[in-house]
């Protein structure tokens, strides 16, 4: 949440996927925070803007209510996410999948992802090495659901 929103307790959210389907009335979410969160029902949520929604929660009904939730994360539940469409996937599902160059040769296990800007990076941890992988159609060559594993090809120097 990245604001409060007038007098009567709306927050301004900043959507991982605009419009965000999944900040809809009745649905519930967990808003996470250092050292806890909580979980809120949805009473409201309309488009706001570039990227942004205007949530209303149940029991937050002033502005000083809503600004002491400034900073939390909103996490939805896994089940009130729209499906990946073909080709695409979310980065909680690859944590734990192993790694493997197209050559078969193992990197090592997705652990976590974050944003650099220009893409998105996974953290790739083997016994004694840690590699940051670019998540970029021309490094990633596949992704083996069932099989719990990524296949890339990684360019020259990504894995010394």
């Amino acid at each position: 949440m990245v604001a409060a929103h007038g007098l009567r307790g709306w927050l301004r959210v900043r959507a991982y996927q605009p419009p965000a389907p999944s900040l809809a009335p009745d649905r519930l979410v967990r808003l996470e925070r250092p050292g806890g969160g909580r979980e809120a029902h949805i009473a409201s949520a309309a488009p706001h803007g570039r990227g942004l929604v205007l949530v209303a929660l149940a029991g937050v009904g002033d502005r000083t209510a809503a600004e002491a939730l400034v900073g939390s994360r909103v996490l939805v539940r896994t089940e009130d996410l729209p499906p990946a469409a073909d080709g695409e996937f979310y980065y909680y599902e690859v944590v734990g999948f192993r790694v493997e160059t197209a050559a078969g040769d193992p990197v090592g296990t997705i652990t976590a992802t974050f944003a650099t800007g220009a893409n998105d990076v996974w953290v790739v941890r083997a016994a004694e090495r840690e590699h940051l992988i670019p998540v970029v159609a021309e490094v990633v060559r596949g992704i083996d659901r069932p099989g719990r594993r990524v296949v890339i090809e990684p360019p020259p120097g990504l894995l010394d």
